[in-house]
């Protein structure tokens, strides 16, 4: 039986706080009535990652473990989707900052015709707890208002919660060049250019410290990738996108 749900994790040296998630996920998961798959993409780690998601393979949640050499975030998350065959798939951060318990909605929103599920801490109905410095928040706004052009009327392209039906996860990531923390933008306005259905969902996400992510590198990063993105999707023909919609009207839709 095809597999139903697969959840890829990239991870670089993550031996802190990979157990914790591990252990998230599979509760999360395990009360769907088909095979679900957690798919761990080491990217690199120096530390003993790779051999805590191999601890964890007996557990009620089948565990993979892939190796992408490439680094950056953007490059694990699409080695592990195009590493799986599930009918849907999506990845969430090492950290877990965004409660499992929207899996639940964001299935019911696949079920239901909805092509690109997103994770949303900019939603109204989302319960944020973050304990970011003043430099990241500043960041975080300016970062949102130069994505504006790129992905308009999404509010949050980074939370790292994002889920998708196997054709539209293969549409947008085989074509996907962004190895850094923008691959989000360029993942989401080839959803877009691509006519897939589009759905902000509320989360609870609560900030976990020992991120990797460095607000003056990454940050730098990140603005001069968005310039790539541009221009490399200028270069290419698209067709516009059909809608983005809420995840309360799509459900809605279902019932």
């Amino acid at each position: 039986m095809r597999t139903l749900l697969s959840v890829v994790v990239p991870v670089l040296n993550e031996e802190r706080r990979l157990p914790a998630t591990l252990v998230g996920l599979a509760y999360a998961l395990r009360g769907f009535s088909r095979r679900t798959e957690i798919v761990v993409v080491d990217n690199g780690s120096t530390d003993g990652s790779a051999e805590i998601a191999r601890a964890h393979r007996a557990g009620p949640v089948p565990i993979r473990i892939i190796d992408c050499a490439e680094r950056g975030k953007g490059a694990a998350v699409r080695a592990g989707i195009l590493a799986t065959d599930s009918s849907y798939v999506g990845f969430c951060d090492a950290d877990l900052a965004t409660n499992m318990d929207a899996l639940v909605p964001t299935m019911d929103c696949l079920n239901g015709g909805v092509n690109v599920v997103v994770g949303s801490r900019a939603h109204p109905m989302s319960d944020v707890r973050a304990r970011h410095s003043m430099v990241r928040q500043v960041g975080a706004w300016a970062f949102r208002r130069a994505v504006g052009s790129l992905v308009p009327n999404v509010g949050d392209t980074q939370c790292g919660f994002k889920f998708f039906d196997r054709d539209t996860a293969e549409r947008i990531f085989l074509p996907l060049r962004t190895t850094g923390f923008a691959f989000d933008v360029e993942l989401l306005a080839r959803a877009r250019r691509s006519g897939a259905v589009i759905a902000e969902l509320p989360v609870r996400w609560t900030d976990v410290p020992g991120s990797t992510f460095s607000p003056m590198r990454d940050g730098y990063r990140s603005f001069a990738a968005l310039r790539e993105i541009r221009e490399l999707l200028d270069r290419e023909t698209h067709v516009p996108a059909r809608r983005i919609i809420t995840a309360d009207a799509a459900i809605a839709e279902v019932a």
